[in-house]
């Protein structure tokens, strides 16, 4: 019998010590999910002898699915939506860094222990260096879809960076307003701490606030479909601008855009490759084969595209 692309809590519920995987993601949806390919690159470059894959787990499956995967001797999961937060209440430790995000994309299960971490902000921080030879701490940074989700793990991710200005932009002007008042209260902000603003995205002052940009971060789910607009009109982006899409899975009129006027651009992938070496290092504590893992997420782009 082969190997379906996703389990479920119902085959987690007869595995019983023997399960053919020791490393997934779990997800609802997960089938679209690019981490098993990339891990599976990092197992076989490290010569590991582990299996990662796709488990689907719906909302309410979630406590059972927990217990399920520590008696499986599990050695860690990544989380995706929407179960960042929700598997906070099953874990028996989080790391300092995951409660001030205030959610946990990693698992690390070590002698009946579950122990609870966050990758996301600090992928995209290495994501931007890579990408653009810069550190994230010392730009001015635009957010657009800072309502919460990716937007508020970025966002919160750029004050602990340091960075001197932050315009969060959101469809909904309150929720950028409420991610503003979570920032100033944010525990060991650098000092001094920044410039926060929270704006529409009609605001009448969004291009001026652009003019004081180095680099525009676009969060929101704007340009997951095919012909979706761009977020941010082309007529406000410039050359001097960086430009990074957290949208990985297709092109996206932003990014099109930037290229139109010789901005610096990048997507999701990159922030996704690190996310995921982050992790391989929580539960391997060893250096990530990043090299190995990025050419795996490139053929698996290039498959789905």
């Amino acid at each position: 019998m082969s190997t379906p692309a996703v389990f479920t809590v119902e085959d987690l519920r007869h595995w019983k010590g023997s399960a053919p995987l020791q490393l997934a993601v779990l997800g609802d949806p997960v089938a679209h999910s690019a981490s098993p390919p990339m891990h599976m690159a990092a197992l076989e470059a490290c010569g590991l002898l582990h299996t990662y894959g796709r488990i689907h787990i719906r909302p309410e499956e979630l406590p059972e699915a927990m217990r399920l995967l520590k008696e499986s001797a599990f050695i860690g999961v990544n989380l995706t939506i929407p179960h960042k937060t929700a598997v906070l209440p099953f874990l028996n430790a989080v790391d300092p860094h995951a409660r001030i995000m205030g959610a946990v994309n990693t698992v690390l299960f070590k002698e009946g222990r579950l122990t609870g971490f966050n990758t996301d902000g600090k992928g995209l921080t290495r994501a931007i260096a890579e990408d653009f030879g810069v550190d994230l701490g010392a730009l001015r940074v635009l957010i657009l879809g800072a309502g919460g989700g990716a937007g508020r793990a970025v966002a919160l991710q750029c004050a602990l960076e340091g960075c001197p200005k932050i315009t969060l932009v959101n469809r909904t002007r309150e929720k950028a307003a409420a991610l503003a008042e979570e920032i100033a209260s944010l525990p060991g902000l650098p000092q001094p701490p920044p410039i926060v603003t929270a704006l529409g995205a009609d605001s009448v002052t969004l291009s001026a606030h652009l003019e004081a940009t180095d680099i525009i971060l676009q969060c929101s789910s704007v340009g997951m479909k095919d012909g979706d607009p761009s977020p941010l009109p082309l007529r406000f982006l410039r050359r001097e601008h960086l430009v990074y899409d957290t949208i990985y899975s297709r092109p996206t009129q932003l990014l099109a855009d930037a290229r139109t006027v010789g901005a610096r651009s990048s997507n999701g992938l990159s922030m996704l490759l690190h996310q995921g070496a982050l992790a391989f290092e929580i539960w391997f504590q060893r250096a990530a084969p990043v090299e190995a893992m990025r050419t795996a997420l490139r053929l698996f782009r290039a498959s789905a595209a």
